[in-house]
């Protein structure tokens, strides 16, 4: 086990002291300029008898480390920083322990044992400190679950947030299901929530009312919250799940293996994604009470290999007992880590393992309240009595109740403003909330028609600015020919799903495994990005990932116009190029209709001049045929006539003549 972490390269460096999530770019450059100088409490024994400027950077040292990690740290005691050998004796460690009891006690905050280990200068210890938060705010972790259609993603689920265990024939799962359709198949086809509570002191606070879950009792009682993002697992629902992997910004992957199938289906699928979407993964191998052991090794045997390939290049640590949890749990934000659990749900084997592992895991967002809010709409809902509602994913700033946020962008590309009515996290009633926190708004004066998934809710500092077209960098995973300029294909981007065409690329073509840079072209409406973001670029068996470089905007925004009719389109179709934020590719077909209309008209003009008419050039194609049949019509009856009329005359003028040859002879 601790041969894996070293070999993983990223172990928690050389600060052993503390343990926590690493510090954002942003913090570090605040600590540079206002720099500390903590030598004096490097070493082992500080803790034993601390003078009271000791006392005073250990406790600011303690209170930075829980910040930067929102609100917990992990804290080793009898280890030093200073290259001394480890270990107390008894009587240093109670003193050191207690000193670290009455700083948790002065940040209002929890101190729980994880690991105690004996070496040979005594003893050391690994404790959880976390801050206890009030009724109304805790700590959220966003969990992905992945892994083949019945790997049993559902089934723990809720086993885990129910607490009652499984019997085998899936009775455990039909509380998470949310449509008909799923409770009969048994097949989960939309994007699921649950949650799961924990307490300042790790333990669980799920308590089931009557086989239902009051989420507002769970978020009141918990200090962390772990929200389970239960995804689908068959291919048909893949969509679905690529938008639960990007649109809800999970912190970790969960990918669930069924011990007698293995790997298979859309497992290696699903453990891409993770990869490229940079998401942290850990694998939970179920069903392990039903499965052979020998099969159980063999597809052990298949997953290790697959995690230490090139394409994943992460460390399998299999984890059975609590020290390798708090091991594999505090190197675990090194992304390269990768722990393995086996679990029954029907004998409750080892979740006790991974309930504490899902206790210490630390939020990968780091809160960045100072800077303008950004909220990204991953759905939106109409209550009655309440309004058009939508939740979402904060990303930065602080939103609270009644702030004015600049909602957008429209089909035209516009923000307009919008009062925040009210803010719900999991069910329950807030003032506020801020970066890395899932929310739920009620919205002033607007219809949820008017509202889509991938809008955005941003300040209106930031000024924002739609984008048809953006620059971005991908890679092509698999493609069964090539890709060229004009293909289309679905865009993955956050909240984001709309198809997008290639305009232009730095190769010619790109096959698989070729990386470019490539400008991308929306299809149906302009879209809010950054640069930065992670994108999916999927049809069908095709898979592109990448990253967003640089957003095409344009200074002026759009006014709103009424909407032409077809002629004034096409009259005014040529003349409409400089118009901000309208569809490029509307107007692209506009012009190549007009300019086949003036060419159709302009070839009946020659036609009707032949045929000695004039024609008007908005004449109909029916019209000209008809007036064309009529002439002819016309020109025979004429030709007709004048022929049988003449031997006519010559036949009554003859009979005239023979009537009176015959009389003269009757006389």
């Amino acid at each position: 086990m601790k041969a894996a972490i070293a070999n993983s390269g990223k172990a928690g460096g050389g600060n052993n002291f503390f343990i926590g999530s690493p510090v954002n770019t942003e913090h570090l450059s605040k600590m540079q300029i206002q720099r500390t100088d903590y030598s004096s409490i490097r070493g082992k024994n500080v803790l034993v008898s601390p003078t009271e400027e000791q006392y005073d950077l250990l406790k600011k040292r303690l209170e930075e480390r829980t910040q930067d990690s929102r609100g917990e740290t992990i804290y080793e005691i009898g280890v030093g920083e200073d290259g001394g050998e480890h270990g107390l004796d008894e009587d240093e460690y109670q003193a050191s322990v207690a000193t670290m009891q009455s700083l948790a006690t002065t940040l209002n905050a929890d101190m729980v044992l994880l690991k105690q280990r004996k070496v040979e200068k005594g003893l050391t210890a690994q404790y959880l400190i976390r801050k206890r938060v009030d009724m109304s705010d805790f700590m959220e972790i966003r969990v992905a679950v992945v892994g083949n259609v019945d790997a049993g993603k559902s089934t723990l689920l809720g086993v885990l947030t129910h607490g009652e265990l499984d019997n085998g024939r899936g009775h455990a799962r039909q509380r998470l299901f949310r449509h008909k359709h799923e409770m009969e198949s048994g097949r989960t086809s939309s994007v699921g929530n649950d949650i799961l509570g924990f307490d300042s002191i790790g333990n669980v606070v799920n308590k089931p009312d009557h086989g239902t879950l009051d989420w507002v009792k769970i978020c009141e009682k918990s200090a962390k919250v772990i929200t389970f993002i239960d995804l689908a697992g068959h291919e048909r629902y893949l969509k679905t799940t690529v938008f639960g992997m990007t649109g809800h910004a999970p912190d970790f992957g969960m990918l669930m293996i069924g011990a007698n199938a293995g790997v298979v289906g859309t497992t290696k699928e699903h453990l891409g994604l993770a990869l490229a979407l940079s998401v942290p993964v850990f694998v939970v191998v179920t069903k392990i009470d039903m499965c052979p052991p020998n099969v159980l090794q063999d597809n052990l045997k298949l997953l290790f290999k697959i995690l230490k390939s090139q394409g994943c290049r992460k460390v399998p640590v299999m984890v059975k007992t609590p020290d390798e949890v708090v091991l594999s749990a505090t190197n675990f934000v090194s992304e390269r880590l990768c722990p393995i659990f086996q679990v029954s749900n029907v004998t409750g084997e080892n979740l006790d393992l991974l309930k504490m592992f899902l206790n210490l895991l630390t939020t990968r967002m780091s809160g960045q309240d100072d800077l303008p809010a950004e909220f990204q709409i991953d759905d939106t809902y109409s209550v009655p009595g309440v309004g058009t509602v939508v939740s979402g994913t904060c990303l930065q700033g602080l939103i609270k109740l009644n702030d004015v946020l600049m909602l957008g962008p429209d089909p035209l590309g516009n923000f307009m403003p919008i009062a925040v009515k009210s803010i719900h996290r999991k069910r329950m009633n807030v003032k506020e909330v801020r970066g890395g926190q899932t929310a739920s708004f009620a919205l002033k004066k607007i219809k949820r028609s008017q509202i889509r998934k991938g809008m955005v809710m941003v300040s209106p500092e930031i000024k924002p600015q739609a984008c048809w077209e953006f620059e971005g960098e991908i890679l092509v995973l698999h493609h069964p020919t090539t890709i060229s300029s004009r293909y289309q294909a679905m865009v993955h981007c956050g909240s984001i799903r709309q198809t997008a065409s290639i305009v232009t690329m730095s190769k010619e073509c790109l096959r698989t495994g070729d990386k470019a840079h490539v400008k991308f072209r929306f299809i149906k409406h302009p879209e809010y990005i950054r640069p930065g973001q992670r994108m999916v670029f999927r049809e069908g068996r095709t898979k592109a990932v990448g990253n967003v470089l640089k957003p095409i905007t344009n200074s002026v925004a759009a006014q709103h116009r009424p909407k032409p009719n077809k002629m004034q389109a096409r009259v005014q179709g040529q003349g409409s190029h400089g118009k901000q934020n309208q569809n490029p590719n509307v107007q692209a077909a506009t012009n190549n209709m007009s300019n086949k209309s003036h060419n159709m008209d302009h070839d009946f003009s020659n036609k009707a001049t032949k045929a000695e008419g004039v024609l008007e050039l908005s004449a109909d194609k029916r019209d000209m045929a008809r007036n064309s049949a009529k002439r002819g019509h016309k020109r025979f009856a004429a030709n007709t006539t004048a022929p049988n009329m003449e031997s006519n005359a010559s036949t009554i003028s003859q009979t005239s003549a023979n009537s009176t040859h015959i009389a003269a002879k009757v006389q």
